[in-house]
């Protein structure tokens, strides 16, 4: 047994003093199920070195005040809601709790002294090996149910901390457009919404993802993935900048279009480091690192600026801004060159929305020779705004419009 306890704890990762507990617990449920009575609470007890086992009544030690006395045959009338904060007292059980003044005069209690309310008796009961069919079955669901608890809270344990970090895995099956992905122990799902689109997964394929959140429920673990998540581009910097890592560095806002174009803004405290440098790397390596994980996913990345003229100016990259003039409802006026007006709006409106997101402004751009005239797809609301920490509850933020 100890030797096919430790292979399970190997093979699963889970602590070898909580199988042999199922294993206790799994005996204790046959003892029941075979020889005890309904309502008693048996333990068993397993030395691991002789093998010798041992069964145990577990009875609580209690006083008048904290259990409910009701005389045998006594319907209890349905009683109205408690009030607010207040817990119904348990009923008295002969066959689970016992009094003070009887654990006193019967029981000895081990390592001396007297026995107070909340204190357990365990009472040795007579052993028995001899389990029929039925309690046999109910031991082996049991330690069965048992080991999948542990396993999940084990996992659980280990990707609770992994929230907002990259995993790497391997794309398994589809379903229901759900892309179902082997992390080892456990299989992640990247639902629908949370993949790029237009990116087209194998099964067998390497890639890796972001871990949005851990959710358990009674039977299964659930490791929800995403690869169109924001953070997942800032994560991915961290990992080929090392200035992001060590926090010389820093990116301070992330507006994506996962897929298409994302913008990031970064900046440094630190005089004489270039942040956008840093992170386009020499002749581009370190970004062409990130836009290989992303496919043909484009990356701007623009400095972040605590004047908002000049980050709103930086946010339209590659435009060269002519005036930003900003009014107290969060609204930027930015004119552009006539030749420059399209690039600045980008296709679709692209360029100027994925600013507007970045920047927390509405952003309205115009030609300078026309500063009157509004542009077709030139203007851009400035919701949501992408906060990018990992450690908040959200990661998108509605501006407050006045």
């Amino acid at each position: 047994m100890v030797q096919t306890v430790n292979q399970i704890s190997t093979e699963k990762g889970i602590d070898p003093d909580k199988i042999f507990a199922a294993i206790e617990d799994s005996f204790a449920a046959a003892y029941k199920k075979e020889y005890g009575e309904k309502g008693i609470i048996v333990r068993a007890k397993l030395d691991i070195k002789n093998g010798d086992l041992k069964f145990v009544q577990i009875k609580e030690v209690v006083d008048e005040n904290s259990v409910r006395i009701v005389e045998e045959g006594f319907i209890e009338p349905e009683t109205p809601e408690s009030q607010e904060g207040e817990e119904k007292l348990p009923r008295y059980n002969p066959d689970r709790h016992v009094f003070v003044a009887e654990a006193v005069k019967t029981f000895k209690k081990k390592g001396g002294g007297e026995f107070v309310a909340g204190d357990e008796i365990e009472i040795e009961l007579p052993l028995k090996t001899d389990f029929g069919r039925i309690a046999a079955q109910t031991a082996k669901q049991v330690i069965i149910q048992k080991l999948r608890e542990i396993e999940r809270d084990s996992i659980m344990g280990e990707y609770k901390g992994k929230e907002g970090q990259i995993v790497s895995g391997v794309v398994q099956r589809f379903e229901r457009g759900s892309v179902h992905v082997d992390l080892g122990r456990v299989t992640g799902i990247m639902p629908y919404n949370e993949s790029i689109p237009g990116e087209h997964y194998r099964v067998g394929e390497r890639l890796r993802f972001y871990v949005v959140s851990v959710a358990t429920d009674l039977r299964v673990t659930a490791i929800i993935l995403s690869r169109a998540h924001p953070n997942f581009v800032k994560k991915l910097f961290e990992m080929e900048v090392p200035e992001i890592a060590d926090g010389v560095v820093e990116i301070k806002a992330i507006a994506r279009e996962p897929g298409s174009r994302t913008k990031v803004a970064v900046h440094s405290s630190i005089d004489g480091i270039d942040p956008v440098g840093s992170c386009v790397g020499q002749r581009g390596t370190r970004v062409m690192a990130v836009t290989n994980e992303l496919g043909q996913e484009k990356l701007d990345i623009i400095a972040w600026s605590d004047d908002i003229k000049e980050f709103i100016a930086n946010s339209l990259s590659p435009t060269k801004v002519k005036s930003v003039e900003i009014n107290d409802r969060r609204e930027a006026l930015v004119l552009v060159a006539d030749n420059e007006l399209s690039l600045a709006i980008g296709k679709g409106g692209q360029n100027v929305r994925l600013a507007a997101k970045l920047t927390g402004y509405k952003i309205d751009v115009r030609s300078q020779s026309k500063p009157k005239e509004a542009a077709e797809g030139g203007s851009a609301a400035a919701t949501p705004v992408v906060v990018p920490d990992e450690n908040a509850p959200i990661y998108m933020k509605k501006v407050d419009e006045e």
